[in-house]
């Protein structure tokens, strides 16, 4: 809006300006990065005047606007369609709304700082750099730049599970080990969650491309409703697995007769074959290193089912009354 006595070309005068190099300074892309982005169309044309091209406020909000879009993962192409649906006058909001909520924090903790004579102290007294580059390698420790003796713990929890194992006796090299497979495991179950919700929650909402700006909105609402739900299953299935094989564990150990992983003795563990087929599918599934634990779950899901099938009274079928006529 202009002033007292302001023409608008006046306040087109006062609306900021930037050469190339001045933009790239203000963004902190590159030149050469820049004009990258002019060449796919990531950018709208700058004004030409003489032999320069003249950016303004706008290239600069774009610039900002990419780049926070490379860093949580999104490849240009994609972008570009997200940009180019903006420019068409489809709404963004949405969209931008389930980014930020898809990578938003999945949890409540909070992340904390250590220094390097704290951790130190946690885990014995003893210096172990080997072990420090290794939780770093794992990610339960970040580095903080310019500062060699600090690190950022992104989850507390996580690092005092590793200090009361090993001030238990669990040596670091297996608690890194553990973590390391456990967390294949975990991945596993967070993408066949996201699969399943996907197919069956989700698809309706991401049927465009980009989703519209309601669609898109209300799958960010959505992501809130469900984000808890995964976490909740987790919890309740490890509870039952971690009573159930204990329970098995200490059987073992207090009968010595008694194989571990079974019941009666008429249980014990013995070797099944299955067909070659069968072993290269699930490998094609979940990895050749998962097979044993996938035939596992899955033997005992079909068991547990078959169990509640068996438990499950059926249900009478109405009778129909015929009506005279």
């Amino acid at each position: 809006m202009s002033g007292p006595g302001q023409s608008p070309a006046a306040d087109r005068k006062a609306a900021a300006e930037y050469r190339i190099e001045d933009l790239a300074h203000a963004s902190g892309a590159t030149v050469r990065t820049i004009r990258a982005y002019q060449d796919r169309g990531l950018l709208p044309t700058p004004e030409r005047r003489g032999r320069a091209n003249v950016y303004r406020d706008t290239h600069l909000a774009r610039l900002r606007q990419i780049a926070d879009l490379l860093d949580r993962g999104y490849t240009l192409a994609s972008i570009k369609e997200l940009l180019d649906a903006w420019d068409t006058g489809r709404g963004l909001g949405g969209v931008l709304g389930l980014v930020a909520e898809v990578h938003g924090p999945w949890t409540d903790e909070q992340a904390d700082r250590i220094t390097l004579d704290e951790l130190i102290r946690k885990f014995g007294g003893a210096p172990d750099d080997e072990a420090v580059a290794e939780a770093v390698e794992l990610g339960v420790l970040e580095p903080i730049p310019g500062r060699d003796d600090e690190f950022l713990v992104p989850s507390p929890q996580e690092l005092s599970v590793a200090v009361e194992l090993h001030a238990a006796g669990v040596p670091l090299s297996a608690i890194s080990g553990h973590l390391r497979e456990l967390r294949g495991q975990v991945e596993q179950i967070a993408s066949r969650f996201l699969e399943f919700t996907t197919e069956h929650v989700f698809a309706r909402y991401l049927g465009h491309r980009p989703p519209t700006d309601t669609d898109a909105a209300e799958a960010a609402a959505m992501v809130r409703r469900l984000r808890p739900l995964a976490q909740q299953t987790v919890d309740a299935e490890l509870a039952r697995a971690m009573r159930t094989f204990a329970t098995r564990h200490l059987h073992h150990h207090l009968a010595s007769d008694t194989p571990l992983g079974s019941d009666p003795p008429s249980l014990a563990t013995r070797r099944v074959d299955l067909p070659s087929e069968t072993i290269r599918a699930v490998q094609q599934l979940v990895g050749a290193e998962n097979v044993s634990a996938f035939v596992t779950a899955s033997t005992e899901r079909e068991v547990q089912s078959r169990t509640l099938d068996a438990l499950t009274p059926p249900i009478p079928k109405p009778e129909r009354i015929k009506q005279n006529g």
